[in-house]
């Protein structure tokens, strides 16, 4: 079969076309020759191969016949057998069907068509962009340069209308508020959002969606959770991605430190210098007995192991409980009381 493609861009044969754009994206941006200055030559050939993977792989006509007759039939022009019924041989001046026959673009064209307005190398080089009426446009100098520009026909051509299809909104961001409990038991949100779709026509019309997450037990504050592409539909615009970020709640009895819980407990004097028992609540729902035999000093700290929040990487994992002890000092003793403590404590 000569050049594997599907291996090139590590995809399997059922690729679809948004397989294919973020293997193509990923690759090409990883073995671009301008991000390798210092192994170009190799980077060269990497890139283009890649591009002429891609370039055939997202092209129907050339996937049916590769898939069918390997790099050698696409390149070197086989036939099919009973070639008058395969539609994607043309026909000849004659009538008769033709082979066909592949000739790789250039993988700087496949490159600057795909990436567009937002190709990241736009400012390497030396280049600049400026605009004008006709939309945004490279100055020479740069990767591409006005000359490989105006190939595709200026800032009217083809070439810059291709650019604003890439274009990409911003992601929208929104809190998603969940209690210790739901992060320390996991749970599943619905969101319910709104947003603008696009018909074929291009004519745009309000509809409703509910979204669901899967809050897994363990996720911290700031975890992101992304859904692609669900933001307002609009003309020569890739609609945004939506994407919420987890927040936490404030807790009456415990505060989060990495996988941790850390809950204070009140005590009195007496209490820190001759034992105490600590009960406390659980996220989920039991309670747990803690005696502490030792005497409490201010900065004194309880350890109970496993008794924290989920680890997020082994949920049957857990961070510790961290027991901390606010201690009751009386405002005042009596003369009696001093000296009774003094003859206690040996002083």
């Amino acid at each position: 079969m000569g050049v594997d493609y599907y291996k090139i861009l590590q995809v399997d044969k059922n690729a679809t076309d948004d397989d294919l754009k973020k293997a193509y994206r990923k690759l090409a941006m990883k073995w671009h020759p301008d991000k390798n200055p210092n192994n170009k030559s190799q980077a060269e050939a990497k890139f283009k191969q890649i591009s002429e993977a891609y370039e055939v792989l997202s092209d129907p006509q050339k996937r049916t016949i590769y898939d069918q007759y390997g790099e050698e039939g696409l390149k070197g022009g086989v036939p099919p057998p009973g070639a008058g019924g395969a539609s994607f041989f043309p026909g000849g001046a004659d009538g008769h069907t033709t082979s066909f026959h592949f000739n790789p673009r250039n993988a700087n064209d496949i490159f600057a068509e795909f990436f567009g307005s937002s190709s990241p190398f736009a400012n390497m080089g030396g280049s600049s962009m400026r605009g004008g009426p006709g939309g945004m446009r490279f100055s020479s100098g740069g990767l591409f340069g006005d000359d490989f520009f105006s190939s595709f026909g200026g800032a009217d051509g083809p070439m810059n209308m291709n650019m604003n299809r890439q274009m990409k909104a911003a992601p929208i961001e929104r809190m998603l508020p969940c209690s210790l409990e739901e992060l320390y038991k996991g749970t599943t949100k619905k969101m319910k959002i709104s947003r603008e779709i696009a018909d074929a026509s291009g004519k745009t019309m309000p509809v409703e969606e509910i979204l669901t997450i899967e809050v897994k037990p363990g996720w911290k504050k700031g975890t992101k959770i992304t859904f692609p592409e669900k933001g307002n539909e609009q003309p020569n615009v890739v609609p945004a991605d939506l994407v919420f970020i987890i927040d936490e709640k404030p807790h009456p009895v415990f505060t989060r430190d990495s996988n941790d819980l850390v809950t204070t407990q009140k005590i009195s004097l007496a209490e820190a210098l001759t034992g105490y028992t600590a009960r406390i609540n659980t996220l989920d729902g039991r309670t747990l007995t803690v005696p502490i035999n030792a005497v409490i000093s201010p900065d004194y700290e309880e350890v109970v192991p496993r008794e924290g929040m989920p680890i997020p990487k082994d949920p049957t994992k857990k961070g510790n409980l961290r027991i901390k002890f606010d201690i009751k000092f009386p405002n005042r003793l009596t003369s009696e009381q001093k000296t009774g403590i003094k003859r206690l404590l040996g002083q």
